[in-house]
């Protein structure tokens, strides 16, 4: 196979997603696999071939990244059912006061969305952003952008999140190494936007908002105390799980009995499945919620999953079709040869597919597929991939505009015009994107 007919089945087979996507409006989930058919057709591979590809891609997938989402979802699900989302900006409120208010929400933003999905947090947390807007006499966008850029970051950068979960499971990354270094480019990212560059696009003008008198409610330091209990054990369980499996591969500890407990406990099934569990207990039986309220809040939470595990199975399948075609061997040496770097080629593959199409999923997903058919024939280490992971989720935040449901969300909530909700968020995101991966890019030079 010749290379220039690879260049042309990859070109094409993105051509054709964003087509299917855009102009015919079709699912993600179908123009993602028919986008996958074509490359595998166009790539050469015979018509059982594909059939393998399609097979073997979704079931790898999904064989993950099903669990982990689902479990997420209900997590999520219960967290909101709680009310605990707005127990814990509250209590972050009360801790650190007015003047540190933009913190408390960046912080509140940033902590819900590790169990909780974008749009579903903007719901929940928005009546505070308004109601601190309209005591305060401040602009809206002075509270909401805090806000929202901890929560986009979370979702972007930080599992047990659906889009980097399903990105680390398609580069086989370590979920520990990917909740260590997310966190430690996301919070940084977080402050240096949310709180500083934020400023910039915030008009001075007071925003007239309407709230409804709410009586006084003091704040249950109980529930904000369970929360952090229960978002906490799982991801500390990941992390202890991914650190002894470490050092016992790197021969620095001896396996044993001991070893092989926590490696299973902190696997992501069980620890997810511990917290999960811990949630529907804490946050739901022992708050009074009965057994067919906890079976409804469950069973509705896997509706949005189910979209999403589908659409990732298709990423997966994308991926397949590029290891046998032989498209990810070619990008490789070019890759080798020094001519493009390949966490260059991650965030500018996620970023075209990001404003062309709108969903942050699809331009993870679709980056993610190309470099891992790429990453077989490099020299990587497990921080390598990591950071190249961190660069695809750079990408797909870039330039929220009137193709991203995310961004009608917001403007709906603020109130504003297509035209100021361009020149905030749509800025804000942008520079969001762009600040991270300058940050991803310098570490993994450095490193």
């Amino acid at each position: 196979m010749n290379e220039l007919q690879l260049v042309f089945a990859i070109l094409s087979g993105i051509a054709i997603l964003l087509l299917l996507i855009i102009r015919l409006k079709l699912n993600a989930f179908l123009s993602l696999l028919l986008a996958s058919i074509w490359v595998g057709l166009v790539g050469g591979l015979s018509g059982e071939v594909i059939l393998d590809s399609i097979s073997t891609g979704m079931g790898n997938t999904l064989a993950f990244v099903a669990t982990i989402v689902g479990l997420g979802a209900i997590f999520g699900a219960i967290l909101e059912h709680s009310g605990g989302a707005q127990a814990l900006a509250k209590y972050l409120l009360k801790k650190g006061g007015e003047t540190k208010s933009r913190l408390a929400l960046l912080v509140t933003g940033f902590i819900v969305s590790i169990p909780v999905f974008f749009d579903v947090g903007i719901i929940i947390l928005f009546p505070i952003v308004k109601a601190l807007s309209a005591k305060s006499g401040k602009n809206v966008l002075y509270y909401a952008l805090p806000l929202l850029t901890g929560l986009a970051v979370t979702h972007s950068f930080i599992p047990p999140t659906p889009g980097p979960v399903a990105v680390a499971d398609i580069l086989n990354v370590d979920l520990g190494y990917a909740i260590v270094v997310g966190s430690l480019i996301g919070l940084p990212i977080a402050l240096l936007c949310g709180l500083y560059l934020s400023k910039f696009i915030t008009p001075k003008e007071a925003t007239e908002i309407e709230v409804q008198e709410e009586s006084p409610s003091s704040v249950d330091d109980n529930l904000v105390k369970t929360i952090f209990f229960v978002l906490g054990l799982p991801i500390g369980l990941i992390l202890i799980g991914s650190l002894l499996k470490t050092l016992a591969g790197e021969g620095i500890i001896a396996n044993g009995i001991l070893i092989e407990v926590m490696s299973f406990i902190g696997h992501p099934f069980v620890s997810l499945l511990i917290g999960t569990l811990l949630a529907l207990y804490f946050l739901g039986t022992k708050r009074g919620a009965t057994k067919e309220e906890l079976f409804d809040v469950a069973n509705r939470s896997l509706g949005p999953a189910g979209s999403i595990i589908l659409i990732t199975g298709a990423g997966g399948v994308l991926k397949q079709v590029m290891i046998n075609t032989g498209i990810g061997d070619m990008i490789a040496s070019t890759m080798q040869s020094g001519t493009v770097s390949i966490i260059l080629l991650a965030y500018l593959v996620s970023v075209l597919v990001r404003v062309m199409q709108g969903s942050a999923t699809v331009a993870m997903l679709t980056a993610a597929g190309i470099v891992a058919a790429v990453i077989p024939g490099m020299d990587l280490s497990m921080l390598d991939k990591t950071l190249i992971m961190m660069a695809i989720a750079a990408g797909s935040i870039v330039l929220s505009h009137v193709n991203d449901s995310g961004f009608w969300l917001i403007n709906r909530y603020l109130g504003h015009s297509v035209q100021q909700t361009l020149r905030s968020w749509t800025i804000q995101s942008s520079m969001i994107s762009i600040s991270s991966f300058i940050l991803i890019f310098v570490v993994y030079q450095v490193l």
